[in-house]
């Protein structure tokens, strides 16, 4: 390890930390941080306890403590130890433990003074996870409360500095560290859009093996699916060529495989995820295949699941990919998209803190003592929506009470390293006597892979309950160990038991079949799931889903157990609740009344109510006319032609109230619930209450206005009364005889005189003869072409020459002389 560049700046960072209690260490890819600062501070003075080394991955983790212990000649477990979820090996003599951020925030968490912990040191922190940023802000809470000789050591391949020095207090030292990288050749290949991610991959890997580089392959792909893919592509390799996987789900074993130098006389090709891209040094590989798509965990808000999301890689992380080809010789890395969109790829993978679900933050810090997460120190605080969204949450488990403080329940399942569903689950059904099951359970959800990838969880379960590896081994260890957390209760061998605790973990997510095939299926949560039609679970009436992945509106139903209808209201019968609802019907303008058990938005059944309640119809009659539109009450005749009135009429007087569509509406709880009083359907109503109800809105003295400013008929001087037509495209219209209006020299008009009326002029058979907003003008006019022509048409009736001088008469010339 003398090579190594970490070892120039070694004598800075444990200065540094002599006079100081926190540092921050720079250090590139290569430069053996993670393996040679933790050794390098065993003999300092301050340092008689043990070092704890946070790792990301348990893959890391364990590669770590294994590459120390090596180092110093001895088997991992005694002085160089490591401790992972499914696999442990430390003992008493252990000083340097290596875990991941999980275990550590469950470790500060059981014990806030961190009682014989000398140092704890945060490698690769520019990943930026939940855990991560959450483990720094509790050491650093604890180190200036409780431990101000506590060490404290941020570490990372490409990390900002002074950022991370600001919030680690004034004086923190910055070392930075040159890092051991070889040249690197970069090959951008492309990718059609329409090829498969697995079949790019694997053409780039033979076209690695064809071009005649030295050393071993890592292809990066999004995930194990995608691996196994490749994997049958890359059938046929030369003979010397050994393939490798490499991800969190594979064994031990298999995972030192593909971390080892190749035997003698080989070179291996490694298909691997994300998992490789930082803290690891992989024997050997001198070529990277970088696919540029990663699996990351996003969280659906509006479905409340995280789900995994194939994304473009982040330049940051394509960096570290590329690095990989350059640890320990010059390399070459195949980059299937073209050169120039690096610059579109996003800088860097956002922090996890920002897009979480931040449920189990906000459970910890509440046992931490602290009800608002914003009180400790981060490098981005926790979004306040997603902070609210969580603190719903953990009330509804009753893990948290109304100010925000722990319950004993929320103490309980914070004590287990589980997220905080998992926990409940496990809490919940131990008095059940399910305690085993569930703790089998919720590794069947934490782990993927074990017993295979069926959806359905309990053929899931009965397949790993009979596997052997020691990955399994390791998982029912863990399964055991778990339940062994909860209080002692007699287990007890219930069919279904699995859907119960699922159920118990996500009651959201009970949910039923929607259609025949059992492809479509709606929660309790008010969620759409979709399942494969092929699936088992398809034939199943009620699910309790675990794992989703997809778009809210029809997430994929992952895994799930079946469930009865009488286990639901065993668990949930306290939340089903009766409903009466009545909604309106806009085809036949009446109400719909029924009576539902509903669990969420679930309804489990019910019918017509006969006697729903009178507020309730009302409210659904009023909704349903600001829904539809006032076209569905009965208005009287009449009632349209006041409303136009009352328009015209507010032009010259804004102070009359507005009878327009909107006004009315945005007014409808004011005048229309009097009219609904009794009634099951709007043409009940009758008109004439409809028409006094515009007249109450007008008033007595907004109807007179109305009236002087907009009459509803005119008076002619044969007296005749004929209607005005306010909605008309020219304006204020009426239509009458001219034999109605003769003796008028005078234009009628409206709006006080200000707007003349249009006059439609008919013949006696009723067809239009002119138009006119000038009556003296008409008779001084073209009255005498009318007339001329109207004497032959209609010769008895009179058509005087001056019609402003004549007789007024709606009779015919005859009966007038009659008369």
């Amino acid at each position: 390890m003398t090579d190594l560049p970490i070892h120039a700046v070694l004598p800075d960072l444990i200065a540094a930390l002599r006079g100081r209690s926190s540092a921050v260490l720079v250090a590139p890819p290569g430069a053996g941080k993670t393996t040679a600062v933790a050794p390098a501070l065993l003999g300092e003075p301050w340092c008689e306890g043990e070092i704890l080394l946070l790792s990301p991955r348990r893959l890391a983790a364990r590669a770590a403590a294994e590459r120390m212990a090596q180092l110093a000649g001895e088997p991992v477990g005694r002085t160089f130890g490591y401790a992972t979820r499914l696999d442990t090996k430390r003992s008493a003599t252990t000083r340097v433990t290596v875990l991941t951020e999980g275990i550590f925030r469950n470790r500060i968490q059981a014990d806030p003074e961190l009682a014989g912990v000398s140092a704890v040191l945060f490698d690769e922190v520019h990943e930026r996870s939940l855990d991560s940023d959450f483990g720094m802000a509790l050491a650093l809470d604890a180190q200036g409360a409780l431990r101000p000789d506590l060490r404290l050591v941020a570490m990372s391949a490409t990390l900002d500095g002074e950022r991370f020095g600001r919030l680690m207090g004034e004086g923190v030292a910055l070392v930075e560290s040159a890092g051991r990288s070889f040249p690197i050749e970069h090959r951008y290949m492309g990718r059609d859009s329409t090829q498969r991610i697995e079949d790019a991959v694997a053409a780039a890997c033979r076209q690695a093996l064809a071009d005649g580089a030295e050393g071993g392959i890592l292809a990066f792909l999004p995930g194990v699916a995608e691996i196994e893919r490749t994997a049958e592509r890359l059938d046929r390799l030369p003979p010397n060529v050994v393939l490798h996987r490499l991800h969190g789900s594979l064994d031990p074993a298999e995972q030192r495989g593909a971390i080892s130098a190749a035997p003698p006389g080989t070179r291996k090709l490694v298909l691997a995820t994300s998992i490789a891209e930082t803290s690891l040094t992989l024997d050997g590989v001198r070529i990277v295949v970088d696919s540029g798509l990663a699996r990351r965990p996003r969280y659906d808000r509006a479905a409340g699941v995280t789900r995994l999301s194939t994304e473009r890689v982040s330049q940051a992380a394509a960096t570290q990919r590329a690095g990989r080809a350059g640890r320990q010789a010059p390399g070459v890395v195949y980059r299937l998209w073209e050169q120039a969109a690096t610059a579109g790829l996003p800088p860097y993978d956002p922090p996890e803190i920002l897009e979480a679900d931040l449920s189990a933050l906000l459970l910890d810090c509440a046992i931490w003592g602290v009800a608002d997460p914003s009180d400790l120190r981060w490098l981005d605080s926790p979004p306040a929506a997603a902070v609210s969204e969580a603190r719903t949450r953990l009330t509804a488990l009753g893990a948290i009470d109304a100010d925000g403080r722990p319950t004993a329940h929320g103490k309980a399942i914070a004590a287990l390293p589980l997220s905080p569903r998992l926990a409940h689950m496990l809490v919940a059904a131990a008095p059940l006597g399910l305690g085993e099951v569930a703790a089998e359970v919720a590794v069947l959800i934490s782990e993927r892979g074990l017993g295979g990838d069926s959806a359905d969880l309990s053929h899931r379960l009965q397949r790993w309950r009979g596997e052997r590896g020691r990955r399994a081994e390791a998982a029912r260890g863990l399964a055991r160990r778990w339940a062994k957390l909860t209080p002692p209760a007699q287990s007890v061998r219930v069919e279904g038991a699995e859907g119960l605790c699922v159920a118990l973990a996500y009651p959201d997510r009970i949910a039923r079949r929607r259609d025949s095939s059992g492809e479509a299926w709606a929660s309790v949560g008010g969620r759409g799931y979709k399942l494969d039609p092929l699936s088992p679970l398809a034939r199943e009436e009620w699910l309790a889903v675990a794992e989703t992945q997809g778009i809210a509106a029809g997430a994929r139903i992952l895994s799930a157990a079946p469930i009865d209808r009488p286990a639901i209201e065993q668990l949930y019968g306290d939340r089903i609740a009766g409903v009466r609802s009545v909604r309106f019907d806009p085809a036949t303008g009446g109400i719909v009344a029924t009576r539902e058990r509903r669990l969420g938005a679930l309804r489990l059944g019910g019918g017509p109510d006969d006697r729903p309640d009178p507020v309730a119809i009302a409210a659904a009659l009023l909704e349903g006319v600001r829904a539809n539109g006032l076209d569905k009450l009965p208005w009287p005749e009449g009632a349209a032609r006041l409303r136009e009135r009352a328009a015209f009429a507010r032009r010259f007087d804004e102070s009359l109230p507005d009878l327009s569509d909107e006004a009315l509406i945005a007014t409808l709880d004011d005048w229309l619930p009097a009219l609904l009083e009794g009634r099951r359907r709007l043409d009940m109503i009758p008109p004439g209450d409809l028409a006094g109800a515009l007249q109450g809105l007008l008033g007595w003295e907004g109807g007179r206005t109305v009236d002087r400013l907009a009459p509803d008929r005119l008076a002619t001087p044969a007296g005749s009364s004929h209607p005005i037509d306010y909605a008309a495209d020219g304006g204020p219209t009426a239509e009458m005889r001219p034999q109605a209006l003769f003796g008028l020299a005078i234009h009628p008009t409206v709006g006080d005189g200000r707007v003349p009326l249009i006059l439609s002029l008919t013949s006696p058979a009723g067809r239009p003869i002119q138009t006119t907003r000038d009556l003296p003008g008409f008779w001084a006019g073209s009255w005498a072409a009318v007339a001329k022509e109207m004497r032959g048409r209609y010769p008895r009736h009179p058509w005087p020459d001056d019609p402003a001088a004549a007789d007024p008469t709606l009779r015919t010339k005859k009966a007038s002389q009659r008369t």
